[in-house]
């Protein structure tokens, strides 16, 4: 159906399903009925969004279509589903978009599946638009494809990562790090194929074909969430320093880290209340957000690492034990914030450059993963 604009969609799952909504107006356009723990990550071409399941990676098409007319767009929608084409995965863990590519890692193989984001045009992924390699060994792993062909890859095992390097597009080796112990996130920023990687002893920053160490003051340091902005060469983190022990309190830090990967140094800025992995993102201008237990909404100035301004959000809220319970979750598409509290049942949406909550829009589900996609906004 032809429309005058398209409105972006959130992508909401609930115990039992996927629910996609209509950020405008909060009305559901489709409820999938689905079991199992569901994670959504953006397919990078702004209308798909891979599911992963207990089958893999699974296709889901939003239902939003953006048509380039000589100066001006045509806008279609159609009802959001699965296609039914799937990534099979053993355990699917990272998808990343980069560079017009999209890959996704198998944990449980160790396998790197690459295809062209365009390639999901027709919702459907078949053998030939395809590319897959294995590293040595299973484990918890990412892989980034870059312009010049090759992928940056991690390597470890199950018990143990330290390795990422250039998987260049002949299977050889170029750049390594072996100096990343619990190798674990990453983001890309600013500049042709700027990417890093968290560790547990500082982060790496891949500029300019090599590896660059982050030095940290502190003997632990993890910055395992990592969110990047192709407009700012700063690149926004967690920041943990208490190394985990068994049957201790997980530590609930409330600094946060900036890296600038123009010379890979790291800044951290301290918001007085502790947040989670999934509090995090970024604004159109660069601009970092978080979400703390306090309930509110930090707008970071990447570039000066201090706090512009603070949004009364979602009620205060805590950590959960179980990471797989519904928690508050913030997605940022353009100049805005969307925010679940799963407390309220509400989908809150916040304008970072003007620090203003504009809606708060009722579900009629117990949010718990999102992704928000705007069909003008490709990776």
């Amino acid at each position: 159906m032809e429309v005058s604009d398209v409105d972006p969609r959130a992508a909401i799952t609930y115990d039992g399903g996927i629910q996609i909504v209509d950020t405008s107006d909060g009305s559901v356009v489709a409820d999938i009925k689905k079991e199992g723990f569901l994670r959504l990550n953006p397919a990078g071409d702004g209308r798909h969004v891979l599911v992963s399941s207990s089958e893999g990676f699974e296709v889901l098409d939003l239902g939003m279509i953006v048509k380039p007319h000589g100066d001006h767009n045509h806008y279609y929608t159609t009802t959001p589903k699965l296609t039914g084409s799937v990534i099979a995965a053993d355990k699917p863990g990272h998808v990343v978009t980069h560079a017009g590519k999209t890959a996704v890692f198998d944990d449980g193989t160790g396998t790197v599946t690459v295809f062209e984001t365009d390639a999901l045009e027709d919702g459907q992924l078949s053998s030939d638009e395809l590319t897959s390699f294995k590293t040595n060994d299973p484990h918890h792993g990412v892989a980034v494809p870059l312009t010049s062909g090759s992928i940056l890859v991690t390597e470890g095992t199950e018990d143990e990562r330290h390795t990422v390097h250039e998987r260049k597009a002949d299977g050889s080796i170029g750049a390594e790090s072996t100096d990343c112990p619990g190798v674990h996130g990453e983001a890309t920023a600013q500049g042709e194929d700027v990417v890093t990687f968290g560790c547990t002893n500082g982060s790496v920053v891949f500029r300019d074909g090599q590896f660059h160490k982050v030095p940290v003051p502190e003997e632990y340091q993890r910055s395992g969430n990592q969110f990047g902005s192709y407009d700012s060469p700063y690149v926004l983190t967690d920041y943990k320093t208490v190394e985990p022990v068994d049957g201790a309190e997980p530590e609930h830090p409330t600094r946060v880290g900036v890296i600038n990967t123009t010379d890979a140094t790291t800044k951290t800025v301290e918001l007085g209340s502790a947040y989670w992995f999934r509090s995090f993102g970024r604004g159109e201008a660069g601009e970092g957000v978080v979400l703390t237990n306090d309930g509110k909404l930090n707008i970071i100035d990447t570039a000066t690492a201090a706090v512009t301004k603070q949004v009364d959000v979602v009620t205060s809220w805590t950590e959960n034990e179980n990471w797989q319970e519904p928690g508050p979750n913030v997605k940022t598409a353009g100049d805005f914030a969307y925010v679940t509290d799963p407390a309220t049942k509400q989908l809150h949406l916040v304008q970072i450059s003007t620090g203003t909550l504009l809606s708060s829009l009722d579900l009629s589900v117990v949010p718990n993963e999102m992704t928000v996609i705007d069909a003008e906004l490709k990776h």
